[in-house]
């Protein structure tokens, strides 16, 4: 069986779906608070994003933080990459591009800092795709990795409304401890693994569902909002992340 849950024609169809990618990273994008902390307590200087077409991360390390950042992804469409790049004020060249194949790619350089961010949870084997990771990071260099929780309300809107999209997934990943295992496994220091965020819904399909569907999704998602407001905790239940981080 492949290791892969996705392939290249469905992230061809996936990203040329969207008409909304161009837009301006925001300083406060997702995981920002994290990032900054982790700038403030690690002398990172180069970053690379794997598997993060069109490359918002490696945008806003560059944009906000001045790294030195490159994108890792098997498929660039180079109009849209080229828009977004526009869009927050940067030029083709200002975050490097590397298109290939991340089990066959032999990196020529190592990095400070190695993320991505929903890319470990569509391939069958976590601790190998994990130690793919590896060898992108310098020793000493930090392991920032991200998925998506499935794993509670929101991976039961996911089944509910889009099997399809939720099959391409797996949820057997969603498992901060066993994340954690792997990674001691692998020889990594300084691991954690945790939910992260209060609450959030989504769903890729959302503008085919029904006006009812709609209704009743955003009536979830704003009293999960108001409930978490009240009682802030990252749980398996609500939480819409999963983060890991180590240092090699």
């Amino acid at each position: 069986m492949s290791n892969e849950l996705t392939d290249r024609k469905f992230w061809a169809n996936y990203w040329e779906s969207k008409t909304d990618l161009a837009f301006a990273v925001p300083v406060n994008y997702t995981f920002h608070q994290l990032f900054k902390k982790l700038l403030a307590n690690k002398n990172i200087k180069t970053a690379i994003e794997l598997g993060g077409f069109p490359g918002y991360y490696a945008i806003f390390l560059k944009k906000y933080f001045g790294l030195d950042t490159t994108l890792f992804d098997f498929y660039v469409h180079q109009p849209v990459l080229t828009e977004v790049l526009a869009a927050n004020q940067l030029t083709t060249g200002d975050v490097k591009v590397i298109e290939g194949d991340l089990f066959k790619h032999e990196p020529l350089q190592q990095y400070d800092l190695v993320l991505s961010c929903g890319l470990i949870e569509h391939f069958q084997d976590t601790k190998d795709i994990i130690a793919r990771h590896l060898q992108f990071l310098k020793p000493g260099g930090t392991l920032f990795i991200t998925l998506p929780n499935f794993t509670g309300l929101n991976g039961w809107v996911q089944r509910t409304y889009d099997m399809d999209n939720y099959n391409k997934h797996n949820i057997d990943s969603m498992n901060p401890a066993q994340l954690a295992a792997y990674c001691k496994e692998l020889g990594l220091q300084q691991v954690e693994a945790y939910y992260y965020g209060h609450f959030s819904l989504w769903l890729e399909n959302m503008k085919q569902q029904s006006g009812f569907t709609r209704g009743f999704l955003k009536a979830l998602w704003f009293a999960g909002k108001v409930f978490t407001k009240a009682v802030p905790m990252e749980s398996k239940a609500l939480s819409p992340y999963i983060v890991l981080q180590a240092t090699k």
